[in-house]
């Protein structure tokens, strides 16, 4: 049977389809065209004006004499794949956009919202000026006119937008190669990644005015200025090269704060990373390679206060990372080897470093250093094998040195002078060619507190040329010469230290200098020196002391000496006609006061021959040989009195004064069983 159907009907059933066919149609893509230059278009301009958002402008291999403008979303490419050439790409380096054309003004190439430029090399825009160039390269920039990174001027290529520069070559611009500003009103984020840029009279590569782009895999060197350079900007710059600019490898300054991470910079004439102008600049400058430049490896003044961390500076002419006039960086877990000057150096008044978990070796000065009355906090670091200290301190300058480990190195583990004032503690010192700690210098002032020195070639710890320390609660085991050593006219508290079997005396005080000796434990198991020695013109207050062990004697003094409230702890007394065996040894010429001391073991508590002026007192005695305390041809009368001598022979003696007597009575010497 048919089915008849109306015309309404027909025509309804006709209409759907055009209609589902139209709106395809309407919705369909517009297909992306490619523009051939110079098969279709003359210019690269002409091109790029015909083209519309997503098509490509493809130009061939030649020299275009033009200054160029893109347009949103369009992409301008050199024809060719991605062979290397002998700088870059092949096809950028056969692709040249020559902006040195009359009259012309702007850019080599200005970019637009969502483009992409990709494969060109730029040059001719704006005046290079070789002679220049090479002036302020042999000078390391030191005359050139102070200029911001975004002083106005005309760059190779101008960005301004979200866009993509990629691939190109920029050279001899007479600014900046590749400029990158910020805008009010949007986001300005590039990417601009695998371009070489290399002398321009400006930077390599400039982020300025509050742009944020993403700064990868470049190439910049020999520009008259950084190779990179930030001007209030924080971009992400990672994985590029910088070398042989003329200032530094990389440089930030007015309040930008940047990410610079993975990056090598190498023979610059100033520092790899240079970061200045203000609290407000602080950079994370991470993971990066300098070296070989000539000034820091990483420098940061002018009251910066970058973070940087874990980077590798290495041979470089000053300091492998320095910070200077007042500013304060956090130098954390960096590497620093192999520098002309310190490894790391702060200096000048305010600059407040916090230097943290480093370790530098190798560096022709201290692996540390501080001076000029910086005041870093130096904490958990490690320094050897430096030609200088392994941490150095000095004109005026106000470290903390904390928990830090310093061994091997030519001269101090930590050194202070020159009017130093650091705060010393907690530190591991050891094998270093001089003392584990030395301070010295009139106006070097230091707290030296609860460190470990131990097999350092010279003293523990030493003090001399007229440096004031206070010396409390540190260990100085089997040092090659003295535990605690104070000479030259010094001054030092010594307070409750640990002196254990250091080659020569546990604590020496010479050459004029003085020193309180209080609350100390000296031991040594063998050897022939005295524990304590206070050589000729030298004074000491020695009280409350624990003094275990032998040698000639316990406290040898040709200088002055109070000598009061101490343990003498023998391990004789050494019978026969060999060296002597006293708890107290006096030269000729001393002075002595020897009162309310214990002594055990020694073959004579107190023997002084020659002395100028002798008092003993109140001092209790046991196992000794013959007479406990022998004074012999004072030059002033001796006192002697009050002192008890223990002893199992009852032909021994308390004391026995020859010679000019002032008061000598009420000594005795009281039996004891034999054997005790």
């Amino acid at each position: 049977m048919k089915t008849h159907h109306s015309p309404q009907t027909f025509r309804r059933n006709l209409l759907v389809p055009c209609l589902l066919y139209a709106l395809v149609l309407a919705t369909a893509p517009t297909w992306a065209g490619t523009l051939h230059v110079p098969k279709e278009h003359k210019t690269i301009q002409s091109g790029i004006d015909s083209a519309k958002a997503g098509d490509t402008v493809l130009v061939a291999p030649g020299t275009y004499p033009e200054r160029l403008r893109l347009k949103a979303g369009i992409t301008l490419r050199s024809a060719g794949d991605d062979a290397k050439g002998k700088l870059g790409l092949r096809r950028a380096e056969a692709t040249v956009i020559d902006g040195n054309v009359a009259e012309a003004k702007g850019p080599g190439v200005a970019m637009a919202e969502g483009s992409t430029l990709d494969g060109f090399t730029v040059t001719g825009v704006g005046k290079y000026d070789d002679a220049l160039w090479k002036k302020h390269h042999a000078t390391q920039g030191n005359k050139q006119e102070y200029r911001k990174i975004g002083a106005p001027g005309t760059a190779g290529i101008e960005v301004r937008h979200d866009c993509t520069v990629a691939n190109n070559i920029v050279h001899h611009i007479g600014y900046t190669g590749i400029g990158i500003s910020g805008a009010k009103d949007r986001r300005v984020s590039p990417l601009i990644t695998g371009n070489f840029c290399y002398r321009n009279m400006g930077g390599g590569i400039g982020s300025m005015r509050g742009s944020t782009a993403l700064i990868t895999g470049n190439t910049c060197f020999e520009n008259f200025y950084a190779g990179i350079g930030h001007m209030h900007a924080s971009p992400t710059v990672t994985k590029n090269v910088c070398y042989e600019n003329v200032r530094a490898g990389i440089g930030v300054a007015e309040g930008s704060k940047p990410v610079l991470r993975g990056n090598k910079c190498y023979r610059n004439r100033r520092a790899g990373i240079g970061i200045r102008t203000g609290g407000e600049t602080n950079p994370l400058v991470e993971g990066n390679e300098c070296y070989e430049n000539d000034m820091a490896g990483i420098g940061t003044d002018e009251g910066a206060a970058p973070f940087i961390r874990r980077n590798r500076c290495w041979k470089n002419k000053m300091a492998g990372i320095g910070a200077r006039d007042g500013s304060r960086p956090i130098i954390e877990g960096n590497e620093c080897f192999q520098n002309v000057m310190a490894g790391i150096g702060t200096r000048g008044r305010d600059t407040a470093a916090v230097i943290r978990d480093n370790r530098c070796w190798e560096n022709e000065m201290s692996g540390i250093g501080s001076r000029d009355g910086a005041a870093p906090l130096i904490v958990g670091n490690e320094c050897f094998k430096n030609k200088m200290a392994g941490i150095g301190t000095e004109k005026g300058a106000r470290a903390i040195i904390r928990g830090n480990t310093c061994h091997h190195n030519e001269m101090a583990g930590i050194g202070a002078r020159s009017g130093a004032q650091p705060v010393i503690e907690d530190n591991d010192c050891f094998e270093n060619k001089l003392a584990g700690i030395g301070m010295q210098n009139e106006k070097t002032v230091g707290l030296i507190r609860g460190n470990r020195c131990r097999a350092n070639k010279l003293a523990g710890i030493g003090i001399e040329d007229s440096a004031r320390a206070t010396v409390i609660g540190n260990v100085c085991e089997k040092n090659k010469a003295t535990g605690l050593g104070v000479q030259k006219k010094a001054h030092a508290t010594l307070l409750n230290n640990q002196c254990i079997e250091n080659g020569l005396v546990a604590i020496g005080v010479g050459n004029g200098a003085s020193a309180r000796i209080v609350g100390n434990q000296l031991k040594r198991t063998g050897g022939m020196p005295p524990m304590i020695a206070i050589l000729k013109g030298s004074s000491a207050v020695i009280t409350g002391n624990t003094i275990t062990g032998g040698g000639v004697a316990g406290v040898m003094v040709q200088g002055s000496a109070v000598i009061r409230d101490n343990r003498f702890e023998g391990n004789g007394p050494r019978r026969g006609p060999g060296p002597p065996n006293f708890a107290v040894w006096a030269h000729g010429g001393s002075e002595v006061t020897f009162t309310g001391n214990e002594v055990d073991r020694w073959r004579h508590a107190l023997h002084a021959s020659g002395a100028k002026n002798m008092t003993a007192n109140n001092n209790r005695i046991s196992r000794f040989l013959g007479t406990a305390i022998v004074i012999q041809k004072t030059a002033a009368p001796a006192n002697a009195f009050g002192n008890v001598a223990f002893s199992g022979n009852a032909k021994d003696r308390a004391v026995s004064v020859s010679g000019p007597q002032g008061v000598v009575n009420a000594n005795v010497s009281k039996p004891v069983k034999k054997n005790n």
